[in-house]
């Protein structure tokens, strides 16, 4: 089967917000059994990015369309004193696997280190396995992880991740943070 060929908007619209916050809704309940509290959690960091202004100057969006319609997301926003987090990373099923998170990572990463950031983090938890193996290809470590009852589950581990660019690169085993390489058609 040939691999999916998405379309990668950098410019946020207006319906992207609902459109980010329904779709970790929707897959995230259907495939991790997820009540409505953890829709609610994406869509307060949503909507407190949106009243910031996201995505701002040294900030970025990757939202991802596959026939016309919202396919996934990524984000990188700004959280003070030289911190960015990698946020709403998510892919519909039929785009997982081809390799186009990992591009995006890269890219978010190479966006992020470009714009001075010293350290990027991510907050997760331990049923995303692939996701988890993704952050941990390009130097992210697992800085903590907190389990017990969360989202309508009566166990979750709860976890953060974190990449410090000056470690990555004094750690000659950390791979590159991707190549200038476009995977797929983007549009600004």
């Amino acid at each position: 089967m040939a691999a999916p060929s998405p379309k990668i908007r950098r410019e946020v619209e207006a319906s992207d917000l609902g459109a980010i916050i329904s779709q970790h809704g929707a897959l995230y309940g259907y495939e991790h059994g997820l009540d409505s509290t953890f829709e609610a959690h994406v869509g307060a960091s949503v909507v407190a990015a949106g009243k910031r202004g996201w995505p701002r100057p040294n900030e970025g969006a990757w939202i991802v369309e596959l026939d016309g319609r919202h396919a996934g997301s990524l984000a990188l926003t700004d959280e003070g004193g030289e911190l960015a987090a990698l946020r709403w990373f998510l892919l519909d099923r039929e785009l997982r696997g081809h390799g186009i998170g990992r591009r995006l990572v890269a890219e978010l990463l190479a966006e992020a280190a470009d714009a001075g950031y010293e350290r990027v983090g991510l907050e997760t938890f331990g049923d995303l396995r692939s996701a988890a193996r993704i952050y941990r290809s390009h130097g992210f470590e697992l800085e903590w992880a907190q389990h017990g009852p969360r989202w309508g589950r009566s166990e979750l581990t709860y976890q953060r991740y974190e990449l410090n660019f000056h470690s990555r690169a004094q750690s000659s085993s950390a791979p590159s943070a991707g190549s200038s390489e476009r995977p797929f058609s983007v549009s600004a």
